[in-house]
């Protein structure tokens, strides 16, 4: 992310964050499924980060996670809140899974 562009480096820090985990989930949890990611501007040097992860055609939604899930989104949940930001991430309803944030 380029702090020249109006974003903070710590702004950009935590969306890189952001980013590198939904990729490593995607990988994990859905390999071989497409993965989206969108990064854009909001205000005044603010960002919105969205990884989206494709449910793998043929693949059924579900299934019990893998040993150790959720302490990377739990970090990340602590690191938005401390930028005063908004994180949310879970699945939709085609079996889509969604990672995004809103930060300052």
């Amino acid at each position: 992310i380029d702090a020249g562009a109006g974003v903070t480096a710590a702004t950009g820090r935590t969306a890189y964050r952001i980013v590198q985990e939904g990729l490593t989930n995607a990988r994990k949890h859905a390999p071989g499924a497409a993965v989206g990611v969108t990064v854009a501007a909001r205000g005044e040097g603010g960002l919105e980060v969205e990884v989206v992860s494709r449910r793998a055609v043929g693949v059924p939604a579900g299934g019990p996670p893998p040993p150790g899930t959720g302490s990377g989104l739990i970090g990340l949940a602590e690191r938005v809140a401390l930028a005063g930001g908004e994180f949310t991430h879970g699945p939709r309803l085609g079996g889509d899974h969604v990672l995004r944030a809103t930060l300052p």
